[in-house]
């Protein structure tokens, strides 16, 4: 069994479902439960899907009440009728693209068969209670717990973890050998995939808000995750190690330690094409394995300068 816990939504149900009912009670409408029904149809996890969820529901049941005057009062309030409102209706509302609102509207629909008269006082009585149960939704739901230091979280995490993939690899080239077991990648990829479903849940809740920086944030780092799960490989076959693997290692300790959300990228490209220049200047391979090994790290650098573009694209975190 998974541990006894009671979250936010689960107080906003309680709380919002008890409000309409009360209220539905209090001005005495009929099937006055029916706000509480349509209330907890109407909380979900982020405030735009809330208002989606309060649009769909509304246009679905107006239809619905259209379609239940039409043909129970012309055909009567009969078990088959109710079934051909049904198949016309869903079609319908999957055509308008509101069939979300489908369970508030049935409410709606079965209460107008269950009084078999369509009445005006009915009809504003349904209004009330659509009013009532999707309004308390719509309020609760306003209420959203603030997770930006979840998603601070997630980056000082990310980073720590590109600190200590940065520098294994610095590690290997500096002493040809180490024990490293990678697993800091299989983490690197779980935390961002987690930090950026944060960061999209976060727009979701601002409803004028079209990104967030800590999306694009993190999915730069997921495209620099990506060029060193390619060349890693590639590394770590070396057949000898050359005079090379320590200019690259100082390089790669260097940028280790200077993992964050600013923007220094332009500041490690020169690095970087110094890097180039003194890689130019050593002495050409003398064998074939030497060869394969420079042609390697030659292509190690050309992917860390790929890797520090994409960096500097990104603007900065403040």
């Amino acid at each position: 069994m998974k541990k006894f816990s009671i979250g936010y939504r689960t107080l906003k149900t309680a709380f919002g479902a008890s409000i309409a009912i009360a209220i539905a009670q209090y001005f005495e409408l009929q099937f006055f439960t029916a706000a509480g029904i349509l209330t907890i149809l109407c909380i979900q996890p982020t405030k735009r899907k809330s208002v989606h969820a309060v649009y769909t529901r509304i246009v679905s049941s107006l239809v619905g009440m259209a379609f239940a005057f039409v043909f129970f009062e012309i055909f009567g309030y009969y078990p088959i009728v109710l079934g051909i409102v049904l198949l016309l209706f869903i079609p319908t509302i999957v055509s308008l693209g509101v069939a979300e609102g489908f369970v508030s509207s049935a409410v709606i629909m079965m209460h107008i068969y269950l009084t078999a008269n369509f009445t005006l006082d009915l009809f504003l009585n349904e209004l009330a209670i659509m009013a009532i149960g999707f309004g308390m939704g719509l309020i609760v739901n306003m209420y959203m717990p603030d997770i930006q230091k979840g998603i601070i979280n997630h980056q000082s995490k990310v980073e720590e973890l590109f600190k200590k993939i940065l520098a294994e690899i610095a590690s290997y080239l500096r002493n040809g050998d180490t024990l490293w077991d990678g697993k800091e990648l299989i983490e690197a990829t779980k935390t961002i995939n987690a930090a950026k479903a944060l960061a999209f849940k976060d727009v979701q809740n601002h409803l004028t808000r079209k990104d967030n920086i800590y999306y694009v944030y993190f999915d730069m780092r997921e495209k620099q995750l990506e060029i060193i799960e390619r060349v890693l490989p590639k590394i770590t076959a070396l057949p000898v190690m050359t005079e090379q693997a320590p200019l690259i290692a100082t390089f790669l300790e260097d940028l280790s330690e200077h993992v964050h959300g600013g923007n220094t990228a332009s500041h490690f490209l020169e690095k970087l094409d110094k890097v180039k220049q003194e890689f130019a200047k050593m002495p050409l391979p003398e064998n074939h394995e030497t060869f394969l090994a420079m042609a390697a790290m030659y292509q190690f650098i050309e992917e860390m300068d790929e890797y520090l573009v994409i960096k500097q694209s990104f603007k900065g975190l403040k």
